[in-house]
């Protein structure tokens, strides 16, 4: 790409030549970044036995720790969709699933050395609003029974507006939910139709509004980008509605077409989609039009109001990244309940049993569900702190890193001489030992962190594409 792109003209290299060559050399597959190492490196070597030794080492003292809470369950499936769920339609298997939710928050809390802060919840899915409103406040009373949950704790919900109840709501606001995130995806009608979620604007500003009124004030939305039918101009009216019903945050994935590990996938027509220059344009006019709007653009897919709280973190070089994307969430510790939900310990990352009947059955045999993992290195550790601050800041400085970590930037020699050709084709800046992604290197932040994966060669072929 770095001999190609120098034998451009200038107009050329400005223009949509340029990026059609830079989608070529950047924009193939590459990690998502949520963690690192990422879960592709997870395996069996870290199981039940091990988890058990990391949770009795958790002490108070270190702060409070975070809680994720998978609901596997939809009322119908998105096609589009990459998550670990599943349709039911009917009550039984959500009611056993929180049974033995609650049967594992107990393991948990038995096995810990001492009894816990926790100062964030979340839950995702899935549908979490799928639970009935004594289900939802029978786990968040669990947690408060096995946990001390910290004054100000943030507790928040990924909710389908279209299944959303007063009585839901309530019963969440009541179990002391404070922020919720509505799935939108893209309000033209054509674009529902090809993914299989009609969703009526009026239904996403009652969902709002009912949340609203109920005091959970602090709201995101979950747009997407490169959906099948999806247009420029469709796009930037979906964001425009989605402004109109006062976020306070925004986020903007980019659609995952990865049929060979979602099969519902395979009923998206691969002819609709948008091919990766659109995809460009989409994420960029999408960004521009955000940034123009006085929203601040934080790492890679998120934005938020000005005077929000993400927006200060990252000012102050505080915003952290987990599975759930951006976050103001600095705890070093994370412990996943359900099926196939991820943990994170100061040794390494836990994952769950994937299948809702693997996780049944081991929590039956009174063992803790964890049936993959992987134990971090101090190179991991090392790696997974530049990585991070490339991810939420789009700039690293390597010699600061290098003396946290007592290492010499020598360490890093293979890493940097990795961004040179990016350094040629105008994506990343390499000053002494501050690495800095340029305006248009942002689109491609995920390919300038591959240049610090060490683990990358053994799934390159397994991850999305970066734009």
């Amino acid at each position: 790409m770095a001999s190609q792109a120098a034998e451009l003209t200038p107009q050329a290299q400005g223009g949509a030549d340029r990026i059609d060559l830079l989608i070529a050399a950047y924009g193939g597959r590459a990690p998502r970044y949520t963690s690192y190492p990422t879960a592709i490196q997870f395996t069996p070597d870290v199981d039940a036995r091990q988890y058990a030794a990391w949770l009795r080492g958790l002490r108070r003292k270190s702060g409070p720790i975070s809680a994720y809470v998978h609901i596997p369950f939809c009322d119908s499936m998105c096609w589009y969709c990459g998550c670990n769920t599943a349709v039911v339609n009917r009550r039984g298997p959500i009611e056993d699933y929180v049974a033995r939710l609650l049967t594992e928050i107990d393991l948990v809390a038995a096995t810990l050395g001492e009894r816990l802060e926790i100062g964030n919840i979340h839950f995702g899915g899935g549908t979490p609003n799928m639970l009935a409103p004594h289900e939802i406040g029978a786990i968040l009373a669990r947690l408060r029974l096995k946990f001390d949950i910290a004054p100000g704790a943030e507790i928040a919900a990924e909710i389908d507006p279209r299944t959303l109840t007063p009585e839901w709501v309530q019963a969440a606001a009541g179990g002391g939910m404070n922020r919720a995130s509505l799935g939108v995806q893209d309000f033209d009608p054509a674009v529902q139709q090809a993914i299989n979620r009609i969703q009526p604007y009026e239904v996403v500003a009652k969902a709002a509004e009912l949340l609203n009124a109920t005091g959970i004030h602090s709201l995101n939305m979950d747009l997407m980008y490169g959906l099948p039918r999806q247009t420029l101009p469709g796009l930037e009216k979906t964001i425009d509605m989605a402004l109109a019903l006062g976020p306070d945050r925004l986020s903007l994935f980019g659609y995952a077409h990865v049929p060979w590990m979602k099969a519902h996938q395979k009923l998206i027509r691969e002819d609709e989609l948008p091919d990766s220059r659109l995809r460009y344009q989409m994420q960029r006019r999408a960004a521009d039009l955000l940034e123009a709007r006085g929203w601040k653009r934080l790492g890679l897919d998120h934005f938020a109001r000005a005077d929000d709280s993400l927006a200060a973190a990252a000012e102050e070089g505080r915003m952290r990244r987990n599975f759930q994307g951006y976050t103001t969430d600095e705890a070093p510790v994370l412990i996943g309940f359900g099926a196939s939900s991820i943990g994170r310990m100061p040794q390494g990352y836990v994952q769950n049993a994937t299948a809702v009947p693997q996780w049944r059955e081991r929590l039956g045999r009174g063992e803790l569900p964890v049936a993959r993992g992987v134990a971090m290195s101090e190179d991991d550790r090392f790696r997974a702190d530049i990585i991070e601050r490339l991810m939420c800041d789009f700039a690293v400085d390597l010699a600061e890193v290098c003396e946290s970590h007592g290492r010499p930037l020598d360490d890093l020699a293979d890493s940097i001489s990795r961004l040179a050709p990016m350094q040629e084709d105008g994506i990343a800046q390499v000053r002494g030992a501050k690495v800095e992604a340029t305006r248009t290197g942002r689109d491609f932040i995920r390919s300038i962190c591959t240049a610090f994966d060490a683990h990358l060669e053994q799934g390159a072929v397994r991850h999305s594409a970066s734009i």
